[in-house]
């Protein structure tokens, strides 16, 4: 039997709830009324959530201690605490230095170092470890960590530095795929398991910070020659290795290069995705259709340009693309930076971005984001485990996801980006509830 009410929460810009408890709706019997609805049918599923989360970066965590000790708790509890917080179970980090670094580096600097006898974590002993282990121990236990390398150390590159690009050399392929393995090594005498690895983040982007630029082919043949092998021959092979990893307009035709090849498939998890430049939701709704039995995960999105203090439309933004993303057999969404400082960084390069939660380090205060409240719609009641099932509404205003938790509990997300509010009824196995969803507004109905 169908619980008899419903739990609700909302966000709304013109109310100033955030993330606010509701009164409970009462589900009735007998016919649905004549207007706009959301039909929830748990009778289909779909993919299986990994979770959600966000990155750990070296500004994040210099940002992070540069706070007083009670906002730092304060921060950490407001994205991993289980009951009071967001719940994040699946982030990200970075292999070596990233543009949120606060200056190129990498684990092994010598020249020609092959053999990693100089290979060091010691630089993100200083500020990203703690952070992470600290993440670890509100969240209750080990996150699921992935990590990105956005360059291999100068020496390996064609172009012999981090930034603008360049490419591997092909005699360093060998030891490039080693130096992932001394890494997940290196971190799980940490405490910090290392969950998945994605083998270069943006190979197509030339950036004036730290990347690197692989071909489809060149990925396929990394993956399937060296990375693959180097994996499994060191007893790594549960690690779940990621292609891709840049942005959905491309993210079908550099899968299909990778993926059609039967000896590189077989080391690849899944394919991630991020949104700049176009969405093209659809192009994630092609990759899973023409290989099924591999996983898409969004690993990166953030509003560009600066911290953007107060917008409520950058927490549209995310919540559009999540359900979208989600509704599209993506298994688990990760913000980018966790926290960043009252300008958006720091970061090597002036390349200032917004974050969920900034943290304004000259007077200690914690600014939360539209972004912070429109996630928690997402990741405080779909749980990992949780399946998608069928949302359809019958009205373009409101735009939906829903899922059913491994406890049997049910999470419906109702957005709307429009000005008007959509009164609508919520159908679900032979019940309804009438209720309204208000302009500018997110919305997540449990039961």
């Amino acid at each position: 039997m169908t619980d008899s009410f419903i739990q609700w929460v909302r966000t709304a810009k013109t109310t100033g709830e955030r993330l606010a408890a509701q009164a409970p709706l009462a589900f009735t019997g007998g016919p649905a009324p004549d207007m706009a609805s959301i039909t929830v049918d748990a009778g289909t599923r779909f993919q299986t959530i990994e979770g959600f989360g966000g990155a750990f970066t070296e500004a994040a965590a210099v940002t992070l201690y540069k706070m007083p000790p009670e906002q730092q708790v304060e921060i950490l509890k407001a994205y991993f605490d289980p009951q009071a917080g967001h719940g994040y179970t699946l982030c990200r980090t970075h292999i070596n230095s990233c543009d949120f670094s606060l200056g190129n580096y990498a684990y092994d600097e010598v020249d020609g170092d092959v053999a990693l006898e100089h290979f060091s974590i010691a630089r993100d002993r200083q500020a990203l470890i703690p952070m992470i282990k600290a993440a670890m121990t509100v969240a209750g236990g080990a996150l699921k960590l992935f990590a990105s390398p956005w360059s291999p150390p100068a020496w390996m590159k064609t172009n012999g530095e981090m930034n603008h690009g360049g490419k591997l050399k092909p005699e360093y392929r060998d030891a490039w795929a080693r130096y992932y393995c001394r890494y997940i090594r290196e971190y799980a005498k940490e405490g910090i398991p290392i969950w998945g690895l994605s083998v270069q983040n943006e190979p197509l982007a030339v950036q004036t910070w730290d990347s690197c630029i692989y071909t489809g082919e060149e990925e396929r043949d990394f993956v399937r020659d060296y990375l693959g092998p180097a994996l499994q021959r060191e007893g790594l092979g549960d690690v779940n290795l990621i292609i891709w990893d840049h942005n959905r307009d491309l993210v079908y035709e550099r899968a299909k290069v990778v993926l059609d090849d039967p000896e590189a498939a077989r080391y690849v998890w899944g394919t991630g995705f991020h949104w700049y430049v176009v969405d093209c939701f659809d192009n994630v709704q092609r990759v899973h259709d023409a290989y099924p039995d591999k996983h898409l995960l969004f690993t990166e999105g953030c509003q560009e340009g600066g911290p953007h203090l107060g917008e409520w439309a950058v927490g549209e933004r995310y919540a559009r693309s999540m359900i979208h993303d989600l509704n599209r057999w993506t298994v688990g969404w990760v913000d980018w930076n966790l926290v960043l400082d009252e300008i958006g960084g720091p970061n090597h390069v002036g390349n200032y971005c917004s974050a969920p939660i900034i943290a304004d380090t000259c007077t200690g205060d914690v600014l939360y984001q539209s972004s912070y409240d429109y996630i928690g719609h997402f990741s405080r009641y779909i749980r990992p485990g949780a399946q998608r099932i069928i949302a359809a509404p019958t009205c373009d205003e409101l735009e939906t996801t829903a899922f059913v938790n491994p406890d049997g509990r049910i999470a419906v997300v109702v957005l709307n980006r429009t000005e008007k509010d959509v009164p609508f009824a919520l159908k679900f196995d032979g019940r309804v509830a009438v209720t309204e969803s208000p302009a500018h507004s997110i919305q997540t109905f449990c039961w």
